[in-house]
């Protein structure tokens, strides 16, 4: 992946609020990532990217540097491909719901044709995430700024991938282990480990709605998917948030090639 590669522009000291406010942004971030639900994962990006553009504007205020500007713009059009990727996999994935649920509704048995556009989804998102690992990462430069704003993106796309895990199964994890979280009563004490298992969950009770056809236990999953997609949803409307910070920084490095 492109890198943000900034080169010659005049750096604030260390000690600035601004730099130590972005640096204990990404190590909040690092630190807290696995306990947090997908709206505080999205709440962190649009901060980070709020103290980035500030951060921006106040390195690129002291002079006109075009090549490390060009160079910090193919940072930023990368991160705005990832969020809109992000987003798109969401929506398929409303969609695939949307779809099970007016089967459901209709009496029909679309669990496999669910299943079917799960398993479609879940391909195109490891492939996408295993050409994103392949994307070059290295940088041409070891200055402090690049350092800083590289682990900036690095952040960036772990928090994404960990976003888009909610929606796509791992293969390591079976069927069997899936059914055994169902029958575990919920953990009401961390919410992200629930949401996180919430996709999962409806996966296995699919599965044994397909074998047993209970008439009440379909009315009960269609209230769950109904949730589940009122959740994508919102999911949905942050990371366009964060597509339009992510916008922002764009802009003010353009502006800076014209000032």
């Amino acid at each position: 992946m492109a890198s943000f590669h900034v080169r010659s522009i005049s750096l604030p000291s260390t000690s600035h609020p601004l730099t130590l406010t972005l640096e204990e942004q990404i190590h909040k971030l690092k630190i807290s990532q696995s306990s947090l639900s997908i709206g505080q994962k999205l709440s962190g990006l649009k901060e980070l990217y709020e103290c980035v553009d500030d951060f921006f504007q106040l390195t690129l205020s002291h002079e006109k540097q075009n090549q490390s500007v060009e160079e910090a713009l193919n940072g930023s059009l990368s991160l705005l491909d990832i969020c809109s990727n992000t987003r798109d996999f969401f929506s398929q994935m409303r969609e695939c719901l949307q779809g099970l649920e007016l089967s459901l509704r209709r009496s029909r048995n679309g669990v496999d044709a669910y299943m079917a556009s799960r398993k479609t989804l879940n391909k195109l998102i490891s492939k996408y995430l295993k050409n994103l690992k392949k994307q070059d990462k290295n940088s041409k430069s070891n200055s402090d700024l690049v350092v800083l704003l590289k682990s900036v993106e690095e952040i960036s796309v772990s928090m994404f991938e960990s976003i888009l895990s909610f929606i796509s199964l791992p293969k390591s994890k079976s069927k069997l282990s899936i059914f055994t979280k169902i029958l575990q009563p919920k953990n009401s004490s961390c919410e992200a480990e629930v949401e996180a298992n919430e996709v999962e969950k409806i996966d296995a009770e699919l599965c044994i709605l397909k074998s047993s056809n209970d008439i009440d236990q379909s009315k009960n999953l269609l209230k769950e998917l109904e949730r589940l997609e009122m959740s994508l949803k919102e999911a949905e409307e942050e990371l366009e948030c964060v597509y339009r910070k992510l916008v922002k920084i764009r802009v003010s490095l353009l502006n800076s090639l014209n000032h």
